[in-house]
This record gives structure tokens, C-alpha cells and sequence, in this order.
């Protein structure tokens, strides 16, 4: 039974120099360590979250044996270490069934070690397209097909992402945006529950996006693609947004809908959502979907304990 907490790594340093790892040295100084485990699904971004983490001071080992890990704890948990942010790569490839590693870690709270789990995580759809890209072998493909190994996987890591303190899903996130998000967790330390939110614009005439969770429709707004100079515009000209927003049912709206997502979001971290894509619809996707996708976000953004992100994703596309 896992019992896992986001609390500090920790240890006593007495006056006659033992090693306590629980709080009861009083006349000791206490110094505190921060132990991160990042696992998550191969092809998910551990190795990038491991060199971000180095970047920001962690002391970083990837793809220990499980027989080495106690031994690494004892080791980097010494009284004499000058280090204070540790950060342990695990893996399926370290072991297959990954019951070992598990044992290990309850082994190691039971002991009076804590630390946090990050686990990493994307869709199948992005895993499958990532090996193929770099033409990699998945670990536990061993018929040769990725989809196999992507789902065999998916079992094995099922308990720990559950357990997991912070879950990252890197589908669509661009390697600067990872980065902002492991600076929020790990640098600035904020409050953080895992949750990503996507705004996203669209064209209705290009198709509804997929993996939209919430769709909205702003064609009941003037198209500004009717009026000569802002036809070759688009949502991220202050031209084109001052017209749409000079509406006031633009700004009904908006005020609206940033209060019903401000309603959703607990909602779903409370359900367990880690992502949610919130489409905003027009006819092109070019003018006022993108204004008020813009808008949207910028009303949103460092507003809570989740992350954000913004995509145009008809901002190119040909028509109105």
C-alpha cells in the first residue's frame, strides 16, 4: 500500500555527529534535501526533464540498477554532502516489471525518506509518432510494434502515475513550455496540480479540433474578414482586436466563459483530468477566434495551479 506525501527529504546532524532521519534532533542543525523521482512512459520526456533539472542545480542520475538505489540515497543523504536536490531517473528499462523499483521506494518511505514523484507522461498517438520519427525501439516491443510496447507500458506505469505527486503530458507541449513548467514546480516552488490547459483556435471550416474537450462558437460576432484592411489580418494584430472586442457581447462572452472554466477546473483535477483543450471557433480561425483565444488566455495565465498554453492552430491556413 503506497503512501506517498510531497514533503522534504530530511535528515538530523547531531551534536555527536549521527544521522537521524526523523525530526527529533533538536540541539542538531537540520538540513533539508529535495528528492525528486521522475519516471513515466519511454518516449514521454524524462531524459529532457533530467537535463532541465540539472540545469536548475539538481545533482542528476538516470537509469540506476534498482539493486543501487537504497545505496544511492545513503550515499547522497551523508551529513558531509554539500548537495541539496537530488533527481532519479526510473524507468521500464530498468525493469521490466517494475515491481522491484516499487518495493524500493516503499522500502525507502518506511525508512523516513520522502520525496516527489514526477512522472511524464503523452499520448499513445505522440509516443507512437516520436519512435517512429527517431526510429527507436520501444523497450517492451518485442514483437517489433511500438503500439504493443506503448500499451504493455502503459499497465506497468499505471500504479505509479496514480501515486505520482506531479504528471506532465508532453503531447503537445513545445520543449520551452516543459521548461516553464519544471521552473513553476521545481525553481519558484508554486503550488502545482498537474492539470494542462490548451486554448486553442480554430476554423470551422478546417474541422473541429479532436481532442477538444469544450468547444465554443464566436461566429456570432461580425466577421472582420468583410472589412478591406483587416481582411489580411488576423486575431493577433491589435487592428483586428480592437474591432472584435469593441463588441460588447464579445465582452459578455469572455466574461462568461473565463467563469465557467474558473468553475470546471477543480472540478476536473478532482476527477483526475490532466489536460483539457478548450477550442474557440470561427469560420477561418484567423480573426476572431484567434482575438479571443488570445484574450481568454491572457485572462488565465499565472491566474491558478495550472499550466497554460496557447495554439492557433488555422492562423496560417488559407480563407476567411
Amino acid at each position: 500500500m503506497w503512501n506517498w506525501s510531497r514533503r522534504s527529504f530530511c535528515y538530523n546532524v547531531s551534536a555527536y555527529g549521527t544521522q537521524d532521519t526523523g525530526r527529533v534532533g533538536s540541539m542538531g542543525d537540520e538540513r533539508q534535501m529535495r528528492f525528486v523521482v521522475v519516471t513515466g512512459m519511454s518516449g514521454g520526456g524524462k531524459s529532457t526533464a533530467l537535463k532541465m533539472l540539472e540545469d536548475a542545480g539538481f545533482y542528476c542520475v538516470d537509469n540506476l540498477p534498482v539493486s543501487l538505489i537504497e545505496k544511492f540515497v545513503e550515499l547522497v543523504s551523508v551529513p558531509a554532502s554539500e548537495i541539496s536536490k537530488v533527481a532519479l531517473g526510473l524507468d521500464v528499462r530498468t525493469d521490466q516489471s517494475f515491481e522491484e523499483t516499487t518495493k524500493i521506494l516503499d522500502q525507502l518511505r518506511a525508512g523516513g525518506y520522502d520525496f516527489e514523484i514526477l512522472f511524464m507522461d503523452a499520448s499513445e498517438e505522440a509516443l507512437i509518432k516520436r519512435y517512429k520519427e527517431t526510429r527507436r525501439i520501444h523497450p517492451l516491443a518485442v514483437d517489433g510494434r511500438v503500439e504493443s510496447g506503448v500499451r504493455q507500458e502503459r499497465k506497468i506505469m499505471e500504479n505509479i502515475r496514480k501515486h505520482a505527486d506531479y504528471v506532465i503530458d508532453t503531447s503537445r507541449l513545445l520543449t520551452r513550455e516543459l521548461k516553464e513548467e519544471l521552473d513553476r514546480i521545481f525553481v519558484r516552488n508554486e503550488e502545482y496540480n498537474s492539470l494542462m490547459i490548451t486554448i486553442m483556435s480554430f476554423g470551422f471550416k478546417h474541422g473541429i479540433p479532436a481532442d477538444a474537450d469544450l468547444v465554443f462558437d464566436v461566429r456570432f460576432l461580425p466577421n472582420p474578414f468583410y472589412v478591406d484592411e483587416l481582411k489580411k489580418k488576423t486575431g493577433n494584430d491589435r487592428e483586428v482586436q480592437e474591432y472584435v472586442l469593441g463588441f460588447p457581447e464579445a465582452e459578455i462572452f469572455l466574461a462568461k466563459l473565463t467563469d465557467m472554466i474558473k468553475f470546471l477546473i477543480p472540478n476536473y483535477v478532482k476527477e483526475g483530468k490532466y489536460q483539457l483543450v478548450v477550442g474557440i471557433g470561427c469560420t477561418g480561425g484567423k480573426h476572431r477566434s484567434v482575438t479571443l483565444a488570445n484574450e481568454l488566455y491572457k485572462r488565465m495565465k499565472d491566474k491558478g495551479t495550472y499550466g497554460m498554453k496557447l495554439y492557433h492552430r488555422d492562423i496560417t491556413s488559407q480563407g476567411t
